[in-house]
């Protein structure tokens, strides 16, 4: 039974997922109109929307226009028998000349609580002076993990052990462990297109590395079955950077890819708290039944990007294996900062930032969403779910062109198939809009300067 605190609509969309999920309702059969629905449980046809619209983006449910709503293609989980848990012990900055600048790599760093970090480091000098000058596991300090796990359990659904937590220093170093643990003979696989700097860190730690294209639901499985992957990274909240969210059903094909052949999957959420039309997606690892989801998250977007705090959840099968490199290495955070995150995710203050941060996006959205929705020829994409957003300008192939028009220009912004392993371009030019760094008062005439040129080189 739903909590009464919840909304009305999370309460119907649990109740209609339950239903799916168990096959009360089978692939493809209709579902309920939302005015029969509204009818029958006596609350407002837009709270039946809602839920319907949630079920839409997390791939339970389709909708045919003038129709109604249907279940989705169902996949079961594959639960493998023959694994068996393995137990555990338990025991300078530089500026750029661009007037106007869209990177995606940036916050409002006006909403950093500069007055709260700065009350709670005094108190941790006050009061943990010895312990500062200490070694901390290599893990990380227990205290920080421990609201780690309650934070996850609270906003991404996963309950994990506080000892499945790594604390490192940004991603580099989480996936260097990570490497570490699985070895170098694993073939691993990123998303093409993807995070350039993500291909760098894992040629730099001397792995063979193939990109696998992408559908229009996340990484292809057809294409990663007849790769030689073994190991995954992927972004199945908010792919970067062409703004997917996986639905469950390429979820579930990942987990059974993954299950069967004894892979393991890497869930990079760098970006998942950010969600404008409805309660976060579940991550991978919260559905993950066979224990084979590495979980990554950091702060450089919810707090700032030089925080250098980064973590990871490990599977609970290769917790032995990281015990025993453990034995030779050091957390690769200051025990300042991991006092100062403790305090400040237990006192709440890390639950208020985030609210006032998702409030301020939001705010952005609907300008992004109100200033480009008269565009016929400039088509918004992924706008909602993330920090960044692309634009498709319809019959415009000349992509670097038009990028370098930008530039000249004033304008700092990055096109999509820069981040494409190949440089064929084969659709429209397509702009990465990222929006996290403009303050509100300048974002309106940082656009209009954007839509200017772009008419300009058309």
């Amino acid at each position: 039974m739903i909590k009464q605190k919840e909304h009305l609509y999370v309460e119907i969309y649990n109740y209609l997922k339950e239903m799916i999920v168990n096959k009360k309702y089978k692939e493809h059969d209709k579902l309920p109109s939302k005015r029969t629905l509204a009818q029958l449980l006596q609350v407002s046809p837009l709270t039946v929307d809602r839920s319907y619209q949630q079920l839409i983006m997390e791939g339970y449910v389709y909708s045919v226009e003038k129709s109604g709503y249907y279940v989705s293609k169902q996949i079961d989980l594959m639960i493998a028998s023959h694994d068996k848990a393995i137990p555990f012990d338990s025991n300078p900055i530089v500026e750029d000349s661009y007037k106007y600048s869209f990177k995606t790599n940036i916050v409002d760093t006006s909403l950093f609580p500069s007055s709260t970090w700065a009350k709670l480091a005094r108190q941790v000098l006050s009061e943990k002076s010895d312990a500062l000058l200490n070694e901390l596991p290599a893990k990380g300090m227990k205290d920080l993990r421990y609201e780690l796990a309650r934070l996850l359990e609270v906003y991404r659904g996963m309950t994990v052990d506080v000892e499945q937590i790594i604390i490192g220093s940004g991603t580099n170093s989480l996936i260097s462990i990570i490497i570490e643990l699985l070895g170098r003979n694993q073939v691993y696989g990123v998303e093409n297109p993807s995070y350039r700097k993500m291909s760098q860190i894992y040629t730099s730690n001397d792995v063979h590395l193939i990109p696998v294209s992408l559908d229009s639901h996340g990484m292809n499985p057809l294409e990663l079955i007849h790769s030689n992957v073994s190991v995954i990274h992927v972004t199945p909240s908010h792919q970067f950077p062409t703004g997917i969210v996986m639905p469950i059903q390429r979820r579930i094909e990942l987990l059974n890819w993954a299950s069967e052949h004894h892979r393991f999957i890497i869930e990079d959420d760098y970006e998942s708290e950010f969600n404008f039309v409805g309660k976060p997606i579940p991550s991978l690892q919260s559905i993950d039944q066979n224990d084979c989801v590495i979980y990554m998250n950091t702060f450089t977007k919810t707090l700032a990007p030089s925080f250098r705090m980064s973590y990871m959840v490990l599977p609970k099968k290769l917790l032995t294996s990281y015990k025993e490199i453990s034995a030779y290495q050091s957390c690769t955070v200051p025990n300042l900062e991991q006092y100062i995150m403790y305090k400040f995710m237990n006192g709440r203050y890390f639950e208020r930032h985030l609210f006032r941060m998702k409030k301020l996006y939001k705010q952005k959205n609907n300008i992004i969403d109100e200033i480009f929705s008269t565009r016929k020829d400039i088509e918004v994409s992924g706008l909602g779910v993330g920090l960044h957003c692309l634009l498709v300008i319809k019959g415009h192939r000349n992509e670097k062109k038009l990028i370098q028009r930008l530039m000249a220009n004033g304008v700092f912004i990055k096109g999509i198939h820069e981040y494409y392993s190949t440089n064929t371009q084969t659709f429209d030019s397509t702009l990465i809009l990222g929006y996290s760094g403009i303050s509100l008062s300048e974002l309106k005439n940082s656009l209009h300067a954007l839509i200017q040129l772009i008419d300009l080189e058309k």
